[in-house]
């Protein structure tokens, strides 16, 4: 299956998609299928299968992870990618934010990593913070919509690859004077 989504959220913006997203039918074979022209994510396991065609068209090859891959998986091929895809099966299955987080901090991945999958917007919030800065969306949510889901919140408390400094240590707080009742004795 190849799809050719029209749009996606990139940056904080909805974008033009020029990348077509490869997934393999039932059947399929990832050394014989056929990868076709132009920029397109495949699946790692036809990167892996097709690596020495697939490599000649580098940049215009992205790869894409299942969520029950790991990151390391890629070895020195993780910095030949413009764009690394982490599918997300199902909207409840977690295991891609780690990935993300994995990409970025330990292997120092710089270039675009897009979310694909069953991609909501209550998740797009979350998915930014541990390095994610594309989404591809379900197609069949509004992707306006969805862009809303990356402002949600204005502060956060835990230290993440967005923002490396937790709540406490951002925001200077006044010491309290002691003839000011807090509460305390309640």
């Amino acid at each position: 299956m190849f799809d050719t989504r029209a749009e996606i959220i990139k940056n904080g913006a909805v974008v033009a998609n020029d990348w077509g997203l490869l997934r393999l039918d039932e059947g399929d074979v990832a050394d014989s299928v056929v990868v076709p022209a132009g920029k397109v994510i495949v699946p790692h396991v036809v990167w892996l299968a097709q690596r020495d065609t697939l490599a000649a068209r580098l940049p215009e090859i992205g790869v894409w992870l299942a969520s029950d891959a790991r990151p390391e998986a890629l070895g020195a091929d993780v910095q030949l990618f413009a764009v690394i895809g982490i599918d997300f099966p199902k909207f409840t299955d977690g295991r891609g934010y780690s990935i993300a987080y994995n990409l970025r901090a330990r292997l120092g991945y710089k270039g675009e990593l897009r979310a694909i999958g069953d991609v909501l917007r209550d998740q797009l919030f979350s998915m930014h913070r541990v390095g994610f800065d594309a989404y591809a969306t379900r197609p069949d949510r509004s992707i306006h919509d969805a862009l809303k889901g990356l402002s949600v919140f204005s502060e956060t408390y835990q230290a993440s690859w967005d923002d490396k400094t937790p709540l406490f240590r951002r925001h200077h707080r006044e010491v309290q004077k002691p003839d000011v009742d807090a509460g305390y004795g309640i």
